[in-house]
């Protein structure tokens, strides 16, 4: 049966997987960071509607978005300690996330929220440096 909805559900995934394919490598960790940050505030949403299967999906994808988005994007050969520090704190958010959700803890999803903005506005900041551009660029 032909659901309403489904075109633009379609739509969207078609849109979304085509960002994806042409997306630079920095714009892609970017769509990482936006995810995340969508997952933890649906995770709050639904924590506040007590809709716990809803709010334990949305722990769950962004902790997947984290864990291996964004932690299994950075290139630990030649990171060095920058990128030992970040996969800690990735980590730690996704410990962060793991109790929150045993605990119905907004406040660590607010936390690991603060966390996520605070790296996506270093990393929009990156984009704007000219050298960093070039060498995606080249990268890519």
């Amino acid at each position: 049966m032909f659901s309403p909805s489904s075109p633009s559900q379609a739509y969207s995934k078609v849109s979304v997987d085509n960002g994806v394919m042409t997306a630079s490598p920095h714009k892609l960790i970017q769509m990482l960071f936006d995810g995340a940050l969508l997952a933890v505030a649906d995770a709050r949403s639904s924590m506040s509607k007590r809709e716990v299967a809803k709010k334990g999906a949305a722990i769950s994808r962004a902790i997947e978005i984290i864990s291996n988005g964004l932690k299994a994007s950075l290139d630990f050969n030649t990171g060095g300690d920058l990128a030992e520090r970040l996969g800690s704190l990735y980590d730690y958010m996704c410990d962060r996330l793991f109790h929150a959700n045993l605990h119905n803890d907004a406040a660590a999803l607010q936390e690991v929220s603060t966390l996520l903005t605070e790296l996506k506005s270093a990393w929009e900041e990156i984009a704007d440096d000219p050298a960093v551009l070039s060498q995606n660029r080249d990268a890519a």
